[in-house]
């Protein structure tokens, strides 16, 4: 299912657009954002093997306590760290619309034990996005 800023999620369970650049979406299938060039995704369950397939922009946050999401990413494209301070609340946020919104019970579930969600929560974006927006933080890398 491809919504807008070029998300294209791959789902195989309910979703819930917030907007049309930022999705929470319970689990997915294969390939889950394949060629997503923007916006911001939550998946709140598994996921499916070769996550970020192609994805040239955007974020995708993964709740997985057991990072097995590492073995499921396309390495070749995409990188995995933990998210820090605000993008934490970011996601905080987005579980808050979404079980206003839908009454997810697996949302509620992790809103409820936020410090062990937020640990097992996983930050999915194009390979050099990452380092690039950390070096920036840091004043790495920047023009004066």
């Amino acid at each position: 299912m491809t919504i807008d800023a070029g998300i294209d999620i791959n789902y195989s369970a309910a979703v819930h657009t917030v907007d049309l650049n930022r999705q929470v979406v319970e689990g997915t299938g294969e390939h889950a954002c394949e060629y997503m060039t923007g916006g911001v995704v939550v998946i709140l369950g598994p996921t499916g093997f070769n996550l970020g397939a192609g994805m040239t922009g955007g974020v995708c946050y993964v709740h997985d306590p057991s990072a097995n999401i590492l073995a499921r990413l396309n390495t070749q494209l995409v990188e995995a760290r933990r998210p820090e301070g605000g993008e934490l609340d970011d996601v905080r946020a987005l579980l808050d619309q979404h079980v206003a919104l839908t009454g997810s019970s697996r949302a509620r579930q992790l809103l409820d034990d936020w410090d062990a969600a937020g640990r097992a929560l996983w930050r999915v974006a194009p390979r050099g996005k990452l380092s690039a927006v950390e070096r920036s933080d840091r004043g790495v890398g920047a023009r004066v």
